[in-house]
């Protein structure tokens, strides 16, 4: 019986949108509450999973609100930061790097100091075969082409090393979808890739063992104004093909009254937000869909990968 082949898909969404959306949110204060929850239970799962990494790579790694967990998890660990997001990445640099670091590290004769790298998610500057974990939280979902970020990230991580990350599935945002069809309002909404779709993508690309697993987290609210902002707080919408334009307040007081129509019976407004979980290993083996097989050269003779 033959495989069923993963077709990568590129989704409808625009990568300067993103930028410019996430630049605007400042550190991303009014979000934190969602995100560190989130990077809290993944950090519980690392529990789980004995690995020591010397080099930790933080794939969208936002302000660096996770540093300081991944620092206390692996004290011992180099830590990268990657983002597209220019402010985040200066933001790191200051807070993350204090001014003479650099040369301490030098004069111990060790490289061992962290770095923070301006760059998209599907082409970092790290080299091949040079970490042992790479880990994303809340950052798959908003590239245009996860099946490259995947392929990336197996192109970094040392054989044996792992990938942890989490993302969004398509049950987010289920109610205010809703609520934009039943307003008659003409704009496209943000897609997201089912986990099984990951775990194929996975697997496609040379990583072994995958485990998927997704819960829908709910947050309730006491007003419709109050669910909009934090929508707009998680990311907003830089899909291509979304309304054009400002919104009138037209527009926004029918999409008001929508979500009013869904109020719940315990007299809120609810807001779902479905989260994927994943982890996977690199192995030294990759058999790809087209009957090749690719084996890593750091599982040769000792020898490792440079390019």
């Amino acid at each position: 019986m033959s495989q069923a082949i993963y077709s990568p898909q590129v989704l409808p969404i625009n990568s300067e949108h993103v930028i410019q959306q996430f630049s605007r949110r400042g550190l991303l204060e009014d979000s934190r509450f969602f995100y560190d929850e989130i990077s809290r239970r993944m950090i519980g799962r690392l529990s789980y999973i004995r690995i020591t990494p010397e080099t930790v790579v933080d794939a969208g790694c936002g302000p660096g609100h996770s540093l300081e967990a991944l620092k206390t998890r692996f004290p011992k660990a180099r830590l990268l930061g990657v983002d597209s997001c220019p402010s985040f990445i200066a933001h790191c640099r200051k807070t993350f790097l204090p001014k003479g670091m650099q040369a301490w590290v030098s004069k111990l004769g060790r490289k061992t100091q962290d770095e923070f790298h301006l760059a998209d998610l599907a082409a970092m500057p790290l080299e091949a075969e040079s970490a042992g974990l790479v880990w994303s939280n809340m950052a798959l979902h908003w590239h245009p082409e996860p099946h490259k970020v995947i392929a990336e990230w197996r192109r970094v991580i040392q054989v044996g090393g792992i990938c942890m990350f989490s993302c969004l599935g398509p049950g987010t945002f289920m109610e205010l979808r809703k609520a934009v069809e039943t307003a008659g309002i003409q704009t496209q909404t943000v897609p997201f890739v089912d986990m099984h779709d990951f775990g194929d993508i996975l697997l496609e690309h040379g990583f072994v063992d995958p485990v998927m697993d997704q819960e829908v987290i709910t947050l309730t609210y006491q007003s419709p104004q109050k669910l909009l902002r934090d929508v707009s707080a998680l990311g907003g919408n830089p899909t291509i093909g979304r309304h054009k334009g400002l919104v009138g307040r037209q527009w926004y007081r029918r999409l008001c009254d929508a979500l009013e129509q869904q109020r719940q019976p315990d007299g809120k407004l609810h807001l779902s937000l479905e989260v994927a979980y994943g982890h996977a290993w690199k192995s030294a083996v990759h058999k790809t869909a087209a009957g090749e097989t690719r084996i890593s050269l750091s599982s040769i003779g000792g020898r490792k990968s440079k390019t």
